[in-house]
């Protein structure tokens, strides 16, 4: 039996990963367009209708039957449907399965008119070694040679004569890797000897290349992802620790406006007012000459003066009502409560029972009326 393997003028030889020689050949752009498309399926998705309505259209209507179908149609139709599986696809389709699955491609180029068809199908093709070592070993995809792609493939690979087999393997690019290619007649033992070679020989180059891309892109995934990972971890690291900074921050500033505010009130509280002074020297005065006491109407209009009742309440339980005048700030109702020198008043707050109302340092500057403590009010004592 006669095989050969050509060499074309518009290729070029480069080598593999493992040193060894192959065919390169650039894809027309016309079958590259459909490399484009998300390959998903595998056979029971490539698998043509069968049965005698796609031959009785093949028979009548050769132009009716889609073109990836057409080759199945037309080899079913005279030699029957013992062969190796063949993708029912587009050549981009069928490389890509191959490039997946780690396998190489077995290309037919199918020419119905030529002598040297018919024994090759019906023998070489339709053989049981040749079918079980295909289906095991390649991704077989097989096309017309003077239709379509497959007449787009002849174009590109130029074979000399048919029936014409091709060992393809995906290369950069847009470019395929023709690892081994036979023309003419060969019968089945020798088909599969050169195939168990080619895999031997540079298959195990093709598919250790194609592992390791994927293993490669893998390795890349993952580390992008653990990159992606620790950056996300490193973030929510700074993000708490800004959120303990606030934090932190926060109750020191909370801290330090009440330590000011209960300074505040120490000093407020223990200032000794001018009018305590005069109050003080005026009782001794008045102690030490009573014929010096002023009149009852005067009595009488200083006390009409206290228009304001203020009781207040102490936490040990004991209560005290006051009198003070509208005009009077809040501070004279601490100076009041400071003057009884009750035990264990230190400091504290005054707050009102209902609505509840906190009068500390930034409020003894209000009279009682804008207080709200006109004309009655109850103040409870908060000891701080």
């Amino acid at each position: 039996m006669s095989w050969k393997i050509r060499a074309s003028v518009r290729t070029r030889r480069q080598p593999s990963c493992n040193g060894i020689f192959c065919r390169i050949v650039c894809l027309p752009r016309c079958i590259i367009g459909g490399f484009s498309r998300a390959i998903m399926g595998r056979r029971n998705q490539f698998q043509p209708p069968a049965g005698p309505q796609l031959q009785h259209q093949q028979l009548l209507h050769p132009a009716a039957v889609p073109e990836d179908q057409a080759f199945l149609a037309c080899l079913e139709h005279k030699y029957g449907t013992r062969h190796p599986f063949f993708y029912c696809c587009s050549f981009m389709q069928a490389l890509k399965i191959a490039e997946d699955d780690h396998k190489l491609m077995f290309m037919y180029l199918h020419s119905p008119e030529h002598p040297f068809t018919p024994s090759f199908c019906s023998t070489t093709l339709s053989s049981e070694p040749v079918v079980q070592f295909l289906d095991a070993n390649f991704i077989s995809w097989g096309a017309i040679a003077d239709r379509g792609e497959g007449l787009q493939m002849a174009a590109t690979l130029q074979p000399a004569t048919f029936p014409f087999c091709a060992v393809i393997a995906p290369a950069a690019g847009n470019s395929i890797a023709v690892l081994q290619q036979m023309e003419g007649p060969i019968d089945p033992a020798e088909l599969v000897e050169i195939l168990q070679r080619t895999i031997e020989e540079q298959g195990s180059a093709f598919g250790t290349s194609a592992r390791g891309r994927e293993e490669e892109n893998s390795s890349a995934r993952n580390n992008e992802e653990e990159m992606m990972r620790a950056r996300a971890k490193e973030e929510e690291k700074l993000r708490a620790d800004r959120r303990l900074r606030e934090e932190q921050d926060a109750a020191y500033f909370a801290a330090l406006r009440r330590d000011q505010e209960k300074e505040e009130l120490r000093k407020a509280r223990t200032q000794k007012p001018l009018e305590v002074c005069n109050q003080t020297n005026y009782e001794k005065l008045r102690q030490m000459h009573p014929e010096k006491q002023p009149s009852k109407s005067r009595q009488n209009s200083s006390a009409q003066g206290k228009d304001t009742q203020i009781l207040i309440r102490f936490p040990s339980g004991v209560s005290r009502e006051q009198s003070f005048s509208s005009t009077d700030k809040i501070l004279s109702i601490y100076r009041y409560i400071d003057s009884l020198g009750l035990p264990g008043i230190g400091n504290y707050r005054l707050i009102s029972s209902f609505p509840k109302r906190v009068y500390s340092v930034d409020q003894m500057g209000m009279t009682l009326k804008d207080a709200g403590l006109y004309p009655r009010a109850s103040l409870f004592v908060e000891l701080l």
